[in-house]
């Protein structure tokens, strides 16, 4: 169970760094030019701190050996980085926030289950499996920690 909670870590801590990282480095986000320059910089910003927090919580997953405590600190990176996006998606509306703007952003992602078509921005289709993998993967820390 000690290996796959490290490999579970490892996949959440990638998705709080690497998806951001592919996606927003580019014309839609970084690099769009319809954006202040200001806001281009505050992009960056916020990518380039996630993906050295995202390396050291890296570093302590595959470091810890049999220490199951130091994964406590990956697992709570990780659940935070992604309660900072629940937040931002459950207050969009108070500082005028969107998900995807007419020009630019991912595409939604189209589902068709059983029927039923329907479409899902593609951050909350992304973020929603790997915020559950997380709580996951901290449960398993705590089942690893015997505080279960």
């Amino acid at each position: 169970m000690l290996l796959a909670t490290k490999i579970l870590l490892t996949l959440v801590t990638l998705g709080y760094s690497a998806i951001p990282t592919f996606f927003d480095f580019n014309e839609t986000h970084a690099t769009n030019p319809s954006w202040t320059g200001h806001a281009r910089w505050h992009v960056v910003w916020q990518v380039s701190s996630y993906d050295y927090i995202a390396l050291m919580a890296l570093v302590l997953i595959w470091t810890a050996g049999a220490d199951v405590g130091q994964l406590w600190v990956p697992g709570l990176l990780a659940a935070f980085a992604y309660a900072g996006f629940w937040t931002a998606f459950v207050t969009r509306g108070l500082y005028g926030g969107i998900l995807k703007d007419r020009v630019n952003g991912v595409p939604e992602f189209h589902y068709n289950i059983l029927g039923w078509k329907f479409a899902v921005d593609a951050n909350v289709s992304l973020f929603t499996p790997i915020s559950l993998a997380t709580l996951v993967a901290l449960w398993m820390i705590a089942r690893l920690n015997g505080a279960l």
